[in-house]
């Protein structure tokens, strides 16, 4: 069950990586787009890491259901915008930042939002 959970955590973060790599290298660009890279990121990403909460409930592990309730509805978002832009030619600029600012905080949640710990 431990390889799963480092397997699937290890997708669920190369899916982040493709999604922020692929909005940061449009930076530059006079037009923005949903790339590959955009679309399979978030998809990667979102499936992960449903999959992974399903691992961790399974198992012994305490999950914090506050922060995956975050992490889902900001997935959701991104993943819906993503997908429903896809097929254009070019997206707004504010749609644009708006992902990238809302990949960023999904992961700033992952990794400085922890579970309450009562001494």
């Amino acid at each position: 069950m431990e390889i799963l959970r480092l397997v699937l955590l290890l997708l669920h973060v190369l899916g982040f990586a493709a999604l922020i790599g692929g909005l940061l290298a449009q930076v530059r660009d006079e037009e923005k787009r949903i790339t590959p890279p955009v679309r399979d990121g978030i998809g990667t990403a979102f499936v992960a890491g449903l999959l992974l909460v399903g691992v961790l409930e399974a198992g012994d592990a305490d999950v914090d259901h506050v922060k995956i309730a975050v992490k889902f509805a900001i997935g959701l978002v991104l993943l819906v915008l993503v997908m429903a832009n896809v097929r254009k030619p070019r997206i707004p600029d504010g749609l644009f930042f708006g992902l990238l600012t809302l990949s960023i905080v999904e992961v700033v949640v992952a990794i400085f939002v922890s579970p309450v710990h009562t001494f």
